[in-house]
């Protein structure tokens, strides 16, 4: 059971998403409303209502652009923060937050930041089976380190379990990794091949792009947002009945440590100080 108002966050998270989708339309960039979002469009016209965030993909020559424009064509409130605009930022994909909020996702893991929407950036995908099981046997290698590089190795304890996290510490930078993530994840040209992937869910997340396609409306709480152009196809090859509500033991929530709504992440940061971030 979570300890926040779920409603309260499902507006502030609509509010980033509109933020995002006048951006984009603005400055003709494709993104598609995916995975649970999508099947939250689907299924009940909004948020799915134990989930507590959304999940957009954007081609990779999209997602390129707005990193590199996001301070001029994003809500002032707006910021989109990854590897790229942050070198000590522990995800293999974006996020867009607003900068006038607080999320401490987990208090073991090092970074601060506001309520967000993922962003997952779509890249090409090779059709040999073998080159893709390589592929994602390093991709699950490189985001490994990444979590273990962005959180207190000492988390539980300073006994064997901290062996491994003190190493990681030890030999690597947080640079260093998402350099070589970011290699990996751009090994294969969006506009090259046939076959895309999002590097969220292994296999089941490489499919065809032909099924996103030209981006097409759907409804989403009232509002209009843009998803795949075959969302069956797509939603199918990922879930299967995808239609069907999942029993109660498998709802998954966040359940942050810290969420607050009216307090701008840097004000947090300042009110308490010492902290790893």
């Amino acid at each position: 059971m979570v300890h926040y108002d779920i409603d309260a966050l499902h507006q502030c998270t609509l509010r980033i998403m509109q933020g995002i989708d006048r951006t984009c339309r603005e400055h003709g960039l494709r993104y598609y409303i995916f995975a649970g979002t999508l099947i939250g469009s689907l299924r009940h016209k909004g948020f799915i209502p134990w989930d507590d965030d959304m999940d957009i993909a954007m081609p990779r020559p999209d997602y390129e652009l707005l990193i590199q424009h996001q301070r001029e064509w994003l809500p002032d409130n707006l910021e989109m923060v990854c590897y790229e605009t942050d070198k000590n930022y522990p995800q293999p994909f974006a996020k867009i937050q607003d900068a006038n909020t607080t999320i401490i996702e987990r208090l073991h893991e090092y970074y601060l930041g506001g309520a967000y929407i993922d962003v997952f950036p779509l890249d090409g995908m090779t059709s040999n089976p073998w080159k893709r099981a390589i592929h994602f046997v390093r991709y699950w290698y490189y985001k490994r380190l990444i979590y273990f590089k962005g959180r207190n190795p000492y988390k539980h304890g300073r006994g064997p379990s901290c062996w491994v996290p003190v190493l990681i510490h030890k030999c690597y930078s947080m640079d260093f990794i998402q350099r070589r993530m970011r290699a990996l994840q751009m090994a294969y040209d969006y506009d090259a091949h046939d076959l895309v992937c999002d590097h969220d869910d292994g296999k089941r997340g490489v499919f065809g792009k032909a099924w996103f396609g030209i981006p097409r409306d759907y409804v989403f709480e009232g509002n209009s947002f843009l998803g795949p152009e075959n969302a069956d196809a797509y939603l199918t090859h990922k879930y299967g009945d995808y239609m069907t509500p999942p029993p109660a033991d498998h709802h998954r929530q966040h359940n942050f440590d810290v969420l607050e709504l009216n307090t701008p992440y840097r004000e947090y940061a300042k009110k308490h100080p010492g902290k790893a971030y």
